[in-house]
């Protein structure tokens, strides 16, 4: 059975466009009175004005915008970081030593900022000389070539080389060094793989429902956007310089399950199925992020899009996000600060500007997502909607692998199933096109016994962030910390329903602990005797799908010590829990 999808080509979409601006001032109203103002909302025409400009195929700030913008913006003014990727920069910067890099601000900017451009993150605080690598890897999808190339790549590492599912249905490999980067890259394409564009001022990996095109209920397969957007942001793996320069990040993802396993209510732009006049297509939502300052749902941009125009309607979301966005103040750089100021009408008044008929037809009624429905268990074994065949979840302790597992999981995808692994948003991985006469036997696999399709209750929703293990901006360890504490509350309670538990080393909420049940965000905090120690924020409430809410916090600067029995006291008073002693006590 194949598992590979036909090829998707790659539409022939203008690179840029104008945008002339009125010169009168320009009125706009606000649809969403939760997010941005509720009254009509005046904009001078000069504010319409884009403030980058294209030169020599890159977009750059333009001059008269210069003034207040933030270090990162004045190093991408100074040297544009694609250039060392499609003039080759990189092969010269890998020849460089470290300690000779460190001594120019240019390329000291390089490995710390512009590399990031080519998906690679320099851990100086606390892994010097070694670089985080992130793969673009639409839907979650992945070959067992390419995972065996990623762990021939981390193998050579040693104990500094592991890799890493992330809650973007991604891969990150860890240990990399500098002089081998080149040729890890050549060895990216040979097995249909980039890392370009994959972090800072860029599109994150395009999301969509990990069981795309083999699930008995799904309401599209996702593949195709998912793949079309991925070719559109790197411009098939060459380089997009037009999007290159966005103010933030920015998240996309295509709903294509009623389970909303793609949680579009935290993503910038969110595909919605929906039908219009027949018509298959979807409504748009925009604008949801988390940051350190400010955390936000997405909201409805009163749009739908037929599915041809997909990768135009985010083209132009990209480009009002690019050419008007704020450039000062980090933390208020992701879009939504943008929608804010201008108001979802004015915003979607953009957006549809920069259509290429500048029209943008009003949301359908006929939303295809079904609001009251039980999320799946994406763990366990499981029909497809292809009789005689089955995907089995496999529970990844907080998506942290080596080398050899990451060879084990190939072959059995090559045994058992297609050749194909999928990656989830919660760390885990499926095994996708099993026949039904091989699943005795890949049960009884040794790697089954740790990497288990039926874990324990709690440890089922357990996510966990990078931690200050290997990220300079965590200000805790949350991997091994996630799993001892789950497993100590585990002994003391009995749990009747899964809990999911984030945890986030820092306040950039990689673990996206406000979408969990509960939340843990790491800090600094003082214990009983008043010394300084390792703590956390306690979220609580957070909730997914068609009901979605981001959790509040509960409790400020808990110890991690002191966690334990917080997080015991939190599953029986609000989660039903059963403390262990009194459950035999009824039981004798």
């Amino acid at each position: 059975m194949s598992s590979s999808l036909s090829a998707v080509r790659f539409p022939s979409l203008p690179l840029s466009s104008s945008t002339s601006s009125a010169r009168s001032r320009t009125r706009v109203f606000s649809a969403a009175p939760a997010v941005a103002p509720a009254t009509a909302v005046e904009v001078d025409a000069e504010r319409l004005e884009p403030r980058v400009e294209e030169q020599d195929g890159f977009f750059v700030l333009k001059q008269k915008f210069r003034q207040g913008i933030n270090p990162q913006e004045k190093v991408k003014i100074e040297k544009e970081p694609m250039k060392l990727f499609v003039e080759n920069g990189i092969e010269e910067l890998a020849k460089i030593p470290m300690e000779e890099i460190d001594k120019a601000k240019t390329t000291k900017d390089d490995i710390d900022v512009r590399l990031k451009w080519l998906g690679l993150f320099h851990r100086r605080k606390h892994h010097y000389g070694r670089f985080m690598m992130r793969l673009k890897l639409p839907n979650g999808v992945t070959t067992s070539e390419q995972t065996r190339y990623l762990a021939s790549v981390i193998r050579k590492y040693g104990k500094d080389g592991c890799g890493d599912v992330t809650t973007r249905q991604n891969w990150q490999i860890r240990g990399v060094v500098l002089p081998d980067v080149p040729e890890i890259l050549k060895g990216l394409a040979e097995v249909g793989l980039t890392s370009l564009q994959s972090g800072m001022d860029n599109v994150r990996n395009p999301v969509g429902n990990p069981l795309a095109g083999i699930d008995p209920q799904e309401i599209v397969d996702t593949r195709p956007y998912t793949n079309l957007l991925s070719h559109y942001i790197t411009a098939n793996s060459q380089g997009n310089p037009t999007i290159t320069n966005l103010p933030r990040k920015w998240n996309v993802c295509v709903v294509g399950s009623h389970d909303l396993y793609e949680h579009p209510h935290i993503n910038d732009l969110a595909y919605m199925p929906a039908t219009k006049d027949g018509q298959f297509g979807f409504n748009l939502l925009v604008g949801g992020f988390f940051s350190p300052k400010r955390c936000a749902e997405a909201i409805p941009l009163d749009a739908w899009v037929a599915a041809d125009d997909v990768i135009l309607l985010c083209k132009a979301v990209l480009e009002a996000f690019r050419d008007l966005g704020f450039r000062g103040n980090r933390q208020k750089t992701r879009m939504m600060w943008l929608i804010d100021e201008l108001g979802i009408e004015g915003f979607r008044s953009e957006v549809e500007k920069r259509m290429p008929q500048q029209e943008l037809e009003r949301a359908s009624s006929e939303d295809l997502v079904q609001k009251h429905w039980e999320r799946r268990d994406l763990l366990g074994v499981h029909p497809q909607k292809q009789e005689g065949f089955s995907f089995v979840g496999l529970h990844i302790p907080v998506g942290r692998v080596q080398a050899d597992d990451m060879d084990e999981l190939a072959c059995l995808a090559d045994t058992y199933g297609s050749g194909e692994l999928r990656l989830t948003v919660e760390q885990n991985i499926i095994i996708p096109n099993i026949d039904n006469s091989k699943l005795e036997a890949l049960l009884k696999e040794p790697l089954l016994e740790r990497f288990s399709p039926e874990p324990p209750i709690l440890m089922k929703g357990l996510v966990a962030c990078t931690g200050n293990q290997f990220c300079g901006q965590a200000i805790i360890e949350t991997k091994a910390r996630a799993l001892k504490v789950t497993e100590e509350v585990e002994r003391l309670v009995s749990v009747i329903k899964p809990v999911r538990m984030h945890w986030t080393g820092c306040p950039n909420t990689c673990g996206q602990v406000q979408v969990a049940d509960i939340g843990f965000m790491g800090c600094m905090t003082r214990d009983e005797n008043g010394k300084t120690c390792e703590g956390a924020d306690v979220y609580l409430g957070g909730r997914i799908g068609s009901d979605s809410h981001l959790g509040d916090i509960y409790k400020k600067s808990v110890p991690c010590k002191d966690l334990v029995p917080l997080v015991v006291d939190i599953l029986v008073n609000k989660f039903g829990a059963v403390l262990r002693e009194r459950e035999e006590e009824a039981e004798d």
